[in-house]
């Protein structure tokens, strides 16, 4: 699920302007925002604690803007984006910030600046963001190149790619794809390449990955059990494929996925990679980035 949280029209009576004159008289200003943040759990929950509370947003935006005065707009509105990724778990925000009074002949409409700024992938409050298992076993992982398989917003992709690797990103969701390009351009990790694939398009027949393309497979919290043999072809010998996601033992003491047949049984995920040299296997309640989670975890070797 990709989803952008929007507010407009946030109203500042600021100082701001590159002579005295301007910054000593207060003028109105208006803020506007497009912002994403981890708030899947919203949709189901209803509890604003499964989300960023945008009143809070605004009155912090308020607090910097009227709380002291500005030559230039620009420096503003930086200032409220580093604010803002400091303070609140936003992921991606474009911030318009604008004069709608300017002090200049001919201009009718307003003035001001708009930046698209992301959050620079793995700084290291980001860690939280990733599979523990990932990080634990990542000296095990052979160097070379790696497919995130259901990549998202891609925060294994740039962990990796930050790593070393040469990455390629696959997600039905062409959004947050665009999203990982944009977060990986400004981190400068060109080694980030991605592509729009619905890999459930015809369900038992899933595209073709290549044959032997890739060191290192990664599948986090996505089940697919025909894609399983196309996993084991892309994989080159002496290749590894780590995977995590959901026992039935989660959907049944914590109602999530909804549908057990997203669900592993308990010992499947081994016959689903028969015939790979199993390097670590374990099942049970494991921490993750979005909390407690009873979950299959491997990590195999391709012969």
């Amino acid at each position: 699920m990709s989803s952008s949280i929007v507010v407009k029209g946030i109203q500042l009576s600021a100082r701001c302007g590159v002579t005295e004159k301007e910054r000593q008289q207060p003028q109105p200003l208006l803020v506007d925002l497009i912002f994403r943040c981890p708030n899947q759990s919203a949709f189901q929950s209803d509890e604003l604690s499964d989300t960023v509370d945008y009143g809070s947003i605004t009155q912090r935006i308020q607090d910097i803007g009227e709380g002291q005065a500005f030559s230039l707009i620009e420096t503003m509105a930086e200032k409220i984006c580093q604010a803002l990724f400091h303070e609140f778990p936003i992921t991606r925000l474009k911030i318009w910030v604008r004069k709608i009074r300017p002090p200049l002949k001919r201009i009718e409409g307003s003035v001001g600046v708009q930046l698209i700024r992301s959050r620079q992938p793995m700084a290291s409050t980001d860690l939280m963001q990733l599979s523990p298992f990932l990080v634990d076993h990542l000296s095990r992982l052979p160097d070379g190149t790696a497919l995130d398989v259901a990549t998202g917003r891609g925060r294994h992709a740039l962990y990796l790619a930050s790593k070393g690797f040469s990455v390629h990103g696959i997600d039905r969701d062409a959004d947050a794809l665009h999203e990982l390009q944009a977060q990986a351009q400004e981190a400068g990790l060109s080694s980030i390449t991605t592509e729009s694939i619905d890999l459930e398009m015809n369900p038992q027949h899933p595209p073709d990955l290549g044959t032997a393309m890739y060191d290192v497979i990664l599948v986090f919290f996505y089940l697919n059990r025909p894609l399983f043999p196309r996993l084991i072809q892309a994989l080159k010998s002496g290749g590894v494929i780590m995977y995590e996601t959901f026992l039935l033992d989660n959907h049944i003491h914590r109602q999530h996925p909804r549908r057990k047949e997203f669900c592993l049984e308990s010992n499947e995920l081994l016959g689903l990679l028969q015939g790979l040299s199993i390097l670590h296997y374990d099942e049970g309640d494991h921490a993750g980035s979005s909390g407690p989670a009873f979950t299959a975890r491997i990590l195999a070797r391709k012969p």
